[in-house]
């Protein structure tokens, strides 16, 4: 190199460092490039990879998701004359499409209180029947506590209340003249035309202030005190059963609502609720027949009654829960109600996917 710049003109030697200075900062430049194409493509690969792990972790966690929701068992112990009814064919018109199962529990006359065994059977069919789930179970029985058997995973009670003196009118009416549904069926009361004023004038035991004593046991269970009418321990059990027990309960006199809210909080079994309530023929299915509205007079003849206080205080309690709970899931626009969007997220994740 020495030799050559003895040879070479200063001229030409300058040439010569700035072609070779030219091609060091090319080939640098060109190394600084691979070198950010090799960073890009090892994050690029590493993006891929965790995608595959998250994708991997999400499927997995769908079908785990899947498993729980299949053995999913929901039970509603309907209250008698609250549209159970009419709420209950609802599940009945979904569960093919929804592919669940809905089975009616038939107690002997209606008797709402199960003898022990039959509570352990119950306990255990529900618990263990596996080629019924997921389940939706129906009937008029009180509430059951499924950890006093042992059971870990408990099922989801649902309910539906009504103002206890309409409930108490439905159903008294109901007696004699039946309804819409079954009409040509002979009901108990058959051919008393006495109407429910006349009944409260005379003092009848069919509109006596004791038969109004019925929402707050089915909701306070198989204990012996829930039986007993008047009782504040019974009342005091029933709102707690209400608020730990129970998923949701709604109010006859807001039944849509109620059907809005079960279909976004439990889509496995309610998925298109909503639209058949709202258009389906079977939305309001069962009515009384000859139903005749009370006069304020006999209103005020029961609610002069401490049972009648106790019913109203108990409806009151769950109609305020149940609006506390609607006006966090819901909103109105121009009339309509619609379900509020996800108001949570997660952030802050650690340890950190490498």
């Amino acid at each position: 190199m020495g030799l050559l710049r003895l040879k070479m003109p200063p001229k030409f030697q300058l040439l010569a460092l700035l072609a070779f200075a030219i091609t060091m900062i090319f080939l640098e430049n060109q190394i600084q490039k691979l070198e950010e194409s090799r960073g890009k493509l090892e994050r690029a690969i590493a993006r891929h990879e965790v995608r595959e792990i998250e994708q991997r972790h999400i499927q997995e966690g769908v079908k785990e998701a899947m498993v729980k929701e299949d053995d999913l068992v929901v039970i509603y112990n309907r209250v008698p004359k609250t549209a159970s009814t009419s709420f209950t064919n609802i599940a009945y018109d979904l569960c093919n499409k929804n592919h669940y199962h809905v089975l009616h529990i038939n107690t002997t006359k209606n008797n709402p209180v199960m003898s022990l065994q039959d509570q352990v059977r119950f306990v255990k069919n529900v618990t263990l029947w596996k080629e019924m789930k997921p389940a939706f179970y129906h009937g008029h029985v009180s509430f059951l506590d499924f950890t006093k058997f042992g059971v870990k995973k408990k099922p989801v009670y649902i309910n539906v209340i009504r103002d206890p003196i309409e409930r108490l009118v439905s159903y008294y009416y109901f007696l004699r003249f039946g309804d819409d549904y079954r009409p040509g069926l002979r009901r108990r009361k058959q051919g008393d035309k006495k109407t429910f004023d006349e009944c409260v004038a005379a003092g009848g035991s069919d509109c006596a202030p004791e038969k109004l004593w019925l929402q707050i046991p089915f909701f306070c269970g198989h204990y012996s005190e829930c039986w007993n009418i008047g009782s504040k321990w019974a009342l005091e059990q029933a709102k707690y059963n209400l608020v730990n027990e129970y998923m949701l309960v709604g109010v006859t006199e807001e039944l849509e609502d109620f059907v809005m809210m079960l279909e976004a909080a439990l889509p496995r079994f309610f998925k298109g609720a909503t639209e058949l309530f709202r258009t389906g023929k079977k939305s309001h299915l069962r009515k009384t027949s000859e139903k005749k509205p009370p006069t304020k007079e006999s209103i005020a003849r029961l609610q002069q009654s401490d049972i009648w206080k106790m019913e109203n205080e108990f409806y009151e309690f769950a109609l305020e829960q149940f609006q506390y709970v609607r006006a966090h899931a819901v909103r109105e626009k121009d009339g309509e109600l619609y379900l509020l969007a996800q108001n949570f997220f997660y952030e802050k994740i650690y340890p950190k996917t490498t």
